[in-house]
């Protein structure tokens, strides 16, 4: 096998998976709406990144380390955007109700 061809493999793939949250993103910066996000979900996504960087750090790999890297920050994003969106719903709940929710 090319020695390259892992990292073209790893490349690859790491195009395909960071470019899978961009949609996500985006819907939720322009519209604001994240209700339907898993805060769960994106919290063990964002760990998940994190420790695909630190194993790519281990073991050398380039691909990893940037993919990851960036995919961190777009799910990181998502995660901002939706706890920002959450707490406001629940200030907004609070007003309107006189309660803590």
């Amino acid at each position: 096998m090319e020695a390259y061809l892992p990292t073209l493999i790893g490349t690859a793939a790491g195009i395909c998976s960071t470019a899978s949250f961009v949609p996500q993103v985006w819907k939720s910066w322009r519209l604001g709406d994240t209700e339907a996000i898993s805060l769960k979900m994106y919290v063990v996504t964002v760990t998940a990144f994190s420790l695909w960087i630190v194993y790519g750090l281990f073991i050398a790999s380039l691909p990893i380390v940037v993919f990851n890297t960036l995919s961190l920050g777009l799910a990181t994003s998502v995660l901002v955007m939706k706890l920002r969106n959450t707490r406001r719903a629940r200030r907004a709940a609070t007003v309107e109700t006189g309660l803590p929710r």
